[in-house]
């Protein structure tokens, strides 16, 4: 597992490491790590100049001792600087091995040294700064070549800290360098994608406490997933109730189900009207249709709430007496129409973001658009899951599971699926398997995160690098988890 660390706690970490040791040997160590790094990139490009931009913080300091080192190992480097004082020492260490300093209050002189960079060090800003650019480093950032690589020092310049908030204003980094630990930054949504790959150098930090962010990875797989013993039957592995489906939507209730009985649920109980029905018993023999004892509930993949068509009250019904219950309980697309307040039980609420933001809206009585929630993704699930009591599995490109506040419990950010599987009926396979893990017994929080890992992966192992449907990535579950608990 991956675990990312607020700045406020990785500051006192750093703090409390510093006291401990000769002064500038933290920095010593970031900026070693850092030209290491620069180093390796540029001799498998075969690049020779380095423009550093140099921030009045930590990271600009890291930068220009970074500088130096590439200097002093034969590299062409540059430093460009604003009007804000640096720290003299790496100042004095950057003279000192040859890199050539800039003043790049000269918007000119700064673009001129920027125009031939085969490689670009981002120390503008740090994990302490907010969202956005100093006004005179805006200019720099537009001026780096297309073709050079960019290293951003901690975090891309620019980009929230927290994580909470996208900004497309700020440096787009192809590698990101950050010491001791990830910060959130590096791993939600709103700011991931302008990270590039993370690279994490070790500097001896030690974060006390559980971190504020968290990826499973696939070793996480064999902890979490729900493996029967000798002495289990279908009962003791979990009965999942499935309402998904209806005479619009009949494919949600074959995928569902499907995703299900793949995931290895002890058995589906399956409630639908006449149509989806019929193509559950045909498509998965092993569901057993009708309400019965469960130990969870999926509603909501394919369901209309507004549905007149036969079967359609009787279906609700179900539904609603599902949510009435103190069972946990998956909420998906049309069941989130029927979601008013908090529950007893357990609930995995799991929209994407258009429709969390027409549920938000419902709540709170006030227009929230999908594009307020693609900005600052965390903050709209928080107030979800904060309102409900409930757990947000927010879908996307990386896929947010948000616990209530009250809780205590730190976020999930999973990116394991390929774009590939951004197609109709992805969700309704990831219901199947998190509704599975629930009846397995499950926290929601381990269910959505596990979930959706394992689908990612399916997706991914089902048609590795081309298009994938949804049906596809159900059926690849089976061998799928078998070879994350075999790792």
């Amino acid at each position: 597992m991956v675990g990312a660390f607020s700045a406020a706690r990785v500051r006192t970490a750093e703090e409390a490491l510093m006291a401990g040791l000769p002064d500038g040997e933290l920095m010593s160590r970031a900026a070693s790590g850092l030209a290491e790094v620069c180093r390796v990139r540029l001799s498998a490009r075969g690049g020779t100049r380095v423009v550093g931009l140099v921030g009045p913080g930590n990271n600009g300091g890291d930068t220009l001792f970074a500088l130096a080192r590439l200097a002093g190992a034969g590299f062409s480097c540059v430093a460009v600087r604003g009007g804000w004082p640096v720290r003299e020492d790496g100042l004095a260490a950057a003279r000192g091995a040859g890199v050539r300093l800039v003043d790049g209050t000269d918007r000119g002189a700064a673009v001129a040294a920027l125009a031939d960079a085969d490689l670009v060090v981002d120390g503008i800003l740090g994990i302490g700064g907010r969202p956005g650019l100093p006004e005179v480093a805006a200019p720099w950032v537009d001026a780096v070549p297309d073709g050079a690589y960019v290293v951003a020092v901690d975090l891309p310049s620019g980009q929230d800290p927290s994580g909470e908030s996208a900004s497309d204003s700020g440096v787009f980094a192809d590698e990101t360098v950050t010491f001791g630990v990830p910060k959130p930054v590096h791993l939600m949504p709103a700011t991931e994608p302008a990270v590039g790959r993370l690279t994490v150098v070790d500097i001896g930090l030690d974060v006390e406490g559980a971190s504020d962010v968290e990826r499973l990875g696939w070793d996480d797989v064999a902890g979490l997933w729900p493996v029967p013993g000798a002495g289990d039957d279908k009962y003791s592995r979990g009965v999942l109730g499935v309402v998904a489906g209806g005479e619009a939507y009949t494919g949600a209730a074959i995928l569902c189900t499907t995703a299900a009985v793949c995931s290895g649920v002890g058995m589906v109980r399956y409630c639908g009207t006449p149509t989806p029905t019929s193509l559950v018993r045909a498509a998965v023999p092993e569901a057993v249709m009708g309400e019965g004892q469960v130990q969870a509930w999926v509603v909501g993949p394919g369901l209309d709430a507004t549905s007149r068509a036969r079967g359609s009250k009787a279906q609700l019904d179900v539904a609603r007496a599902a949510l009435a219950s103190d069972l946990p309980v998956l909420v998906d697309a049309g069941g989130l129409d029927l979601v008013t307040a908090p529950r007893t039980g357990p609930m995995l609420l799991t929209p994407h973001a258009g429709e969390l933001a027409r549920l938000l809206s419902r709540l709170e009585d006030a227009e929230v658009s999908r594009a307020e929630v693609a900005a600052a993704p965390v903050a709209h699930a928080r107030r979800v899951a904060d309102s409900l009591d409930a757990t947000v599995l927010l879908k996307g490109a990386t896929t947010l599971v948000v616990p209530p506040s009250a809780s205590g419990l730190p976020v999930r950010s999973q990116a394991d699926a390929p774009p590939w599987l951004a197609t109709a009926g992805a969700g309704d396979v990831l219901a199947g398997i998190a509704g599975t893990l629930l009846a397995g017994g499950l926290h929601p929080l381990d269910a959505g995160s596990l979930a959706a890992l394992v689908h990612g992966v399916a997706a991914d192992r089902a048609n590795p690098g081309g298009p994938v449907r949804a049906l596809a990535v159900a059926h690849g579950i089976p061998a799928t988890v078998a070879a994350l608990l075999s790792r």
